[in-house]
């Protein structure tokens, strides 16, 4: 079984900055992309930032040239760090990762629960 699990959100002023982390754990054998993604109050949930395993990064506009998404291979984790946050970056914040476990020789989907990210104006 494969667990992801988001932390780092919170609530902070119109300019400021917040850095999430998402923690891999469970019977992996590697990952692949990275994703994160984030879901305001009655919208969809939408694209922020995706990295593959090697680094290649992709950025949604909106956050462009405001946040970076990393990862550490070694500890299974991706990170978004977010600066210049704005009163529309409010949303539920989630991890997803394509991980292939021990027993399984296909890349997989999944999920963290969440973290809430607020800005206030």
């Amino acid at each position: 079984h494969v667990q992801l699990v988001e932390s780092g959100g919170g609530l902070v002023q119109s300019g400021g900055s917040l850095r999430l982390s998402c923690a891999a754990s469970g019977n992996i054998f590697s990952i692949d992309a990275m994703r994160w993604y984030r879901q305001a109050p009655g919208k969809k949930r939408d694209f922020v930032a995706f990295i593959t395993s090697n680094g290649v990064t992709v950025y949604a506009d909106s956050v462009k040239g405001r946040f970076t998404i990393s990862r550490d291979n070694a500890k299974s984790m991706v990170y978004l760090q977010m600066n210049s946050l704005k009163p529309e970056d409010t949303a539920v914040y989630y991890c997803n990762a394509e991980v292939r476990s021990v027993s399984n020789r296909s890349y997989v989907g999944y999920w963290g629960q969440g973290t809430q990210v607020t800005v206030s104006s």
